[in-house]
């Protein structure tokens, strides 16, 4: 069984891929690695953090790591949060306080339309690769729910009627934009 280190922090990614994985390939988080770092995201893509966050992980360790980087870009705020959506609010990464911010840049906004985007960035045997996944959904005005994380309360994906929030992890993984890239992820790890 391939052995992949996880660059990250966020222990409501770690189990959301290992659930998608579902004991395919042995994923090993950062704390599992013994690396205590909090990898920057200083770039203004998506694409660009996830590539930091890999490569990142690979100079320390020389083995093979992936990473991801998630954003959700709402159409009628010209993609707002996007790359910030986990510091949307500000720096110390509250997700009720960047939940608040959107409702509240929202409220008088008629076009509802979001996605999630996820972008998985591997390094194997020396070599990048990127998988991207996207849900397409919409914002609600209300919160609903108490699963997931992030936006995961005011985004209802097409198809759904139901908030991320309001599904189990199984419901979630019909839809999900990060299950989506790890598919990817999956059938190139499976080729090789």
């Amino acid at each position: 069984m391939a052995t992949l280190i996880f660059a990250t922090n966020n222990q409501h990614k770690v189990k959301e891929i290992r659930n998608i994985l579902n004991d395919r390939f042995h994923i090993i988080t950062l704390q599992e690695a013994g690396i205590d770092i909090d990898i920057p995201e200083p770039h203004n893509t998506i694409e660009a953090n996830a590539s930091e966050k890999s490569k990142t992980i690979h100079s320390i360790t020389r083995q093979n790591c992936f990473s991801e980087d998630t954003g959700l870009e709402v159409e009628a705020l010209n993609g707002e949060p996007g790359v910030k959506s986990a510091r949307y609010a500000g720096v110390e990464k509250g997700f009720q306080k960047n939940i608040d911010k959107l409702l509240l840049n929202l409220k008088l906004k008629t076009n509802r339309k979001a996605r999630f985007k996820t972008v998985i960035s591997l390094i194997l045997n020396e070599q990048e690769y990127l998988f991207e996944g996207i849900c397409d959904g919409s914002i609600t005005e209300l919160q609903k729910g108490n699963e997931g994380f992030g936006y995961d309360p005011v985004f209802v994906p097409d198809g759904s009627t139901k908030t991320f929030a309001e599904m189990s992890t199984e419901e979630k993984n019909i839809f999900s934009h990060r299950r989506k890239a790890t598919e990817q992820l999956i059938e190139f790890l499976n080729r090789q």
